[in-house]
């Protein structure tokens, strides 16, 4: 992908990528999931951040693109790097107690946090009557869907709790966002912003793994190497930084819509690869739920 071309509208090869990029981090959760079973949540999520920074920094490397310049991004990006571990090991600790398909809806709220932040740090980006509905018609969806799992009468005890990790990973997320539109990450490269967030995420998460006692895994099965492979190679390294070459060179405002396929593919793989249930209540909480980040992306 070596033109600069600026689009103005998406064409096939932008959607395609979309798609595939939406039907990718609807596993994404799955396979998170899946790897419980072999190894604690905390040691999963920065060892596949790690891995990932060191394939960012090969990637640069190649690309002759500077990671390691005094540009001023050093505060900003230890912030933004924070937010990110925190926002994944919400969702990894969060995945011990409720379904990945759950998980996958409730970490989507982070649009409607960048929205209701970004006016503080834009003025311009002030939300319109319209807008503003949107976000009450998804803040009761996802509160909706949220009260089935203090209720439930199947899956684990704690699910509430677990929602609630995906609501606060939800923030975080949102919180990210704003913390690199409004430092000097704002004008550094994707390469650098995500460096930050991975390197840092990675360490800090170790830590955390280290600091609690969570124990390294027993035995490194072929199949743990491979759902942390995909974690680390096709999720958090190839997919993010195609995400960000597409916000360089399409609308980020009409590929932010796509995203929205994400929870959906992540119901269904969920439901297929898991055998995790689709309840009613989430299904019509999803529908609303898009339905409010439509109004609050339509101009």
């Amino acid at each position: 992908m070596s033109t600069d071309q600026r689009h103005s509208h998406l064409d096939t090869r932008a959607i395609s990528l979309l798609l595939g990029c939406c039907v990718l981090w609807g596993l994404n959760q799955v396979a998170a999931k899946a790897a419980l079973s072999e190894i604690t949540p905390l040691w999963q999520a920065g060892l596949r951040s790690a891995g990932a920074a060191l394939l960012v920094w090969l990637w640069a490397r190649w690309r002759g693109i500077a990671l390691f310049q005094r540009d001023g991004t050093l505060p900003g990006g230890l912030l933004a790097g924070a937010l990110f571990a925190a926002e994944f090991a919400c969702i990894f600790a969060g995945l011990q107690y409720t379904t990945a398909s759950r998980m996958v809806v409730f970490i989507y709220l982070s649009p409607f946090v960048v929205a209701l932040g970004m006016p503080f740090i834009a003025r311009s980006e002030r939300l319109s009557l319209r807008q503003a509905g949107g976000l009450l018609i998804a803040f009761g969806a996802v509160a909706w869907a949220f009260a089935q799992g203090f209720g439930a009468k199947s899956g684990s005890e704690l699910q509430w709790l677990g929602d609630g990790l995906g609501l606060l990973a939800a923030l975080l997320w949102g919180g990210t966002t704003l913390a690199i539109r409004a430092t000097r990450l704002s004008s550094a490269s994707a390469e650098k912003t995500l460096f930050y967030q991975l390197g840092v995420s990675g360490l800090a998460l170790m830590l955390a793994a280290w600091a609690l006692g969570e124990p390294w895994p027993a035995a490194w099965s072929a199949r743990l190497l491979g759902l942390m492979g995909f974690q680390t190679v096709i999720i958090s390294f190839a997919s993010y930084l195609l995400w960000f070459w597409l916000v360089r060179h399409y609308p980020a405002t009409r590929l932010a819509s796509f995203t929205l396929a994400t929870p959906l593919f992540g119901l269904l793989a969920g439901a297929l690869l898991l055998g995790e249930p689709i309840s009613a209540r989430l299904g019509i909480a999803l529908l609303a739920l898009a339905a409010g980040i439509v109004l609050v992306n339509k101009r």
